[in-house]
């Protein structure tokens, strides 16, 4: 592994670390492999039975490095960034392991979890919260969509009125209002979070794994029958929002730290 992911076994239960705290560990296409290396690593081992995803430093993940999505051997013909290639090769495969893998997955989101990082964190089975962390569909705020899921996992968790207010407004939704919303299971003090964490994956680790994959397929076959599908939805419509001067623009303000002035265009 690079330094941009690490794992951790410690008997059943394995962590996998996003490792970028300089960043707020945004994705990088480095780290996107990476993730996607460790994730098929522990869903492959037989003597890993649970496994939690966590970020390192004071962040889950801050979502996509938009230096990276912008470079020049990431653009299409006409010189838009390929977010569909992106999101079709990097991003969903993550994603549909994390729902797909026969053993249970955590989140413990120990800080912001941020547009992709938010997906991320809400495709796992549990997901537990740090006081201090929050959740931001933070795409609308550069002119873009949902992505990696979000479009489905947020809904499904808390309904279409909530899951439309956090999409459109792109506002943070605090761990404890998270918890009130049903996004996250639980919530713990900053203080005792780690510890929290452990105990949690600790359980999950020593639990009846077949019967974690077997609840796994019943809720997947409920709940996300269509995920492929949305998933193709949603790459689509944001390529489509990749070559918008809103989206242009909504760059721009960010790197420039001021506001968007979006033209609908």
């Amino acid at each position: 592994m690079s330094d941009t992911v690490l794992l951790r076994r410690d008997g059943a239960g394995a962590t996998v670390v996003l490792n970028r705290p300089e960043a707020l560990n945004a994705w990088t296409r480095e780290l996107g492999a990476e993730l996607l290396a460790a994730l098929r690593d522990v869903a492959d081992d037989d003597e890993v039975r649970a496994v939690r995803i966590t970020g390192a430093g004071r962040a889950f993940s801050s979502g996509a490095d938009l230096e990276d999505i912008g470079a020049e051997d990431a653009r299409t013909p006409e010189g838009h960034p390929d977010l569909e290639r992106l999101l079709t090769e990097r991003y969903h495969p993550i994603i549909t392991l994390v729902r797909e893998m026969e053993k249970p997955v955590l989140a413990a989101v120990n800080g912001p979890a941020a547009g992709i990082g938010a997906s991320l964190a809400l495709a796992c089975d549990l997901v537990l919260a740090s006081e201090p962390a929050y959740f931001l569909l933070a795409f609308v705020n550069i002119g873009l969509v949902p992505d990696g899921g979000s479009s489905l996992l947020v809904p499904s968790r808390v309904g279409f009125a909530r899951a439309m207010e956090m999409a459109m407004l792109g506002e943070r939704i605090r761990a404890p209002q998270a918890l009130e919303w049903g996004l996250v299971n639980r919530v713990a003090p900053a203080d005792a979070f780690e510890a929290a964490s452990d105990a949690l994956l600790e359980r999950l680790a020593a639990g009846p794994t077949r019967a974690y994959a077997g609840i796994k397929r019943q809720l997947n076959h409920w709940l996300y029958t269509r995920m492929a599908e949305q998933l193709e939805v949603e790459a689509s419509i944001q390529q489509a929002l990749a070559a918008s001067g809103d989206f242009t623009e909504g760059v721009a303000a960010f790197v420039e730290r001021r506001q968007a002035v979006f033209g609908g265009r």
